[in-house]
């Protein structure tokens, strides 16, 4: 039995690879017609493009594996099934789990192979397309890479604002820091040129403070520096200029933490989070989806109807996957079963398809 095992993986994985390397062909020509010409306009050189696609190759991996997978679950049953393989297997009295059990082993292994990838080396090679994109070739500097305007964020009974976060500096400029009651009524507003982090706090400089509690009416105060307690981190503003799909898990819990401390809602972040554990275990789910839908037609079985299947499959799980992601993020459904929904759909639906699969 272990060599037919190593038998159906070894197809397994060489259509796998195939079929990988296809989808990350067509994904990196659509990317290069996209990005080239305004690479060459920014006057970019050839080594700082090759080296921004290679760094690109771990998101082009996230993206088109489970697709991948799912292809070639369907055609390595096609294949068996195209040679008769499958019914000389079970002639034999081999079971239909035995012949499975090679690829749900490896559709397992991918899909913990895919976590890793989404938390350790996603998010590090999406920082180094960035520097490559931004400081290399549109020589923009540091400090573009992070800026964000408009920032607004609560703690306890004080709300800041400020235009604009320098991380080169860590400086918040076009600061406004109000207090408020219970009630949200104003108690009294900061407005400074600045604001550094020192050591754990911000340090407001040149203020200006107006009390609204006082009895005379509100009288300005003015002071060079002034320490603010916030709960803000320089980090939390780092992660308001990265790209939340390109995130750690670690990175969005404790974002949407952060969020949820500051009394703001973190439905897209801790949607995304939870998507970004359930993503990876598609590829199991196509796996165990994929192998019934193909042994129910074996007998018609091939290349063409696993291509086909394949598509129709795919297709099938990212709209229902996008619609209860949509929810997800706006609040309708909660956060895991936004993310984890669409898993739970076709993996009952691949159990019931082998249910129905004659021995």
């Amino acid at each position: 039995m272990p060599i037919l095992n190593r038998y159906i993986a070894r197809i397994w994985l060489r259509l796998l690879m195939l079929c990988l390397s296809g989808f990350i062909g067509i994904y990196l020509v659509i990317d290069l017609i996209e990005k080239i010409p305004r690479f060459l306009r920014s006057g970019a050189v050839a080594g700082d493009i090759l080296q921004y696609f290679i760094w690109k190759i771990p998101e082009m991996i996230s993206r088109t594996a489970t697709f991948s997978i799912l292809m070639a679950t369907l055609l390595t049953l096609g294949v068996l099934s195209r040679d008769s393989e499958i019914i000389a297997l079970r002639s034999c009295g081999v079971s239909l789990l035995k012949i499975s059990l090679p690829m749900l082993t490896l559709g397992f292994a991918a899909s913990i192979l895919l976590l890793i990838n989404a938390e350790f080396i996603l998010p590090y090679s999406y920082a180094r397309t960035q520097v490559i994109d931004q400081i290399k070739i549109k020589k923009k500097g540091d400090r573009v890479s992070f800026k964000r305007n408009n920032i607004w964020f609560r703690s306890n009974s004080m709300i800041l604002q400020a235009r604009l976060f320098e991380p080169l500096t860590q400086t918040l400029s076009g600061v406004v820091v109000w207090s408020v009651d219970g009630a949200m009524n104003p108690v009294s507003r900061i407005d400074a040129d600045t604001a550094q982090y020192r050591e754990g706090r911000w340090m407001l400089n040149s203020t200006t403070m107006r009390n609204f509690r006082t009895a005379a009416g509100y009288t300005p105060q003015f002071t060079q520096t002034l320490p603010l307690d916030l709960n803000l981190k320089v980090e939390d503003l780092r992660v308001l200029d990265s790209d939340a799909d390109n995130m750690s898990i670690r990175t969005l819990h404790e974002y949407a933490e952060n969020l949820r401390r500051g009394g703001y809602q973190a439905y897209r972040y801790l949607t995304l989070m939870h998507t970004k554990i359930a993503s990876p275990f598609a590829a199991l789910i196509m796996v165990l989806l994929g192998i019934p839908f193909a042994l129910r037609n074996s007998r018609s079985g091939g290349i063409a109807m696993g291509i086909g299947a394949s598509i129709g499959i795919g297709f099938a799980y990212f709209v229902v996957n996008a619609v209860l992601l949509s929810y997800g993020r706006s609040g309708v459904l909660t956060p895991l079963v936004a993310a984890w929904g669409a898993n739970a759909f076709f993996m009952l639906g691949g159990i019931w398809l082998s249910m129905t699969v004659k021995e």
